[in-house]
């Protein structure tokens, strides 16, 4: 017999909040396509090399209030 999803979030309510993460992260990454490792890695490069430019001084992070600002100025909110 399969559960309904009422059910499934009922059960998930009883979950710690790190393995309702999993889960949520789980069920993500099901519905869609496979990620390409090159893709993936591609990504992860380019994070690691923006995180390592932040922390060198290089480039100046902009605080997310700022960043969210600017959106809503973009699109007239």
């Amino acid at each position: 017999m399969s559960m309904t999803l009422e059910q499934i979030v009922e059960e998930t309510r009883k979950l710690p909040p790190k393995q309702v993460s999993e889960l949520i992260e789980r069920i993500s990454l099901a519905a869609h396509d496979p990620v390409d490792p090159a893709v993936e890695q591609a990504w992860t490069d380019t994070a690691l090399r923006r995180l390592a430019e932040m922390e060198s001084g290089k480039v100046k992070p902009i605080p997310g209030h700022i960043t969210s600002e600017r959106i809503r100025k973009i699109v007239g909110r």
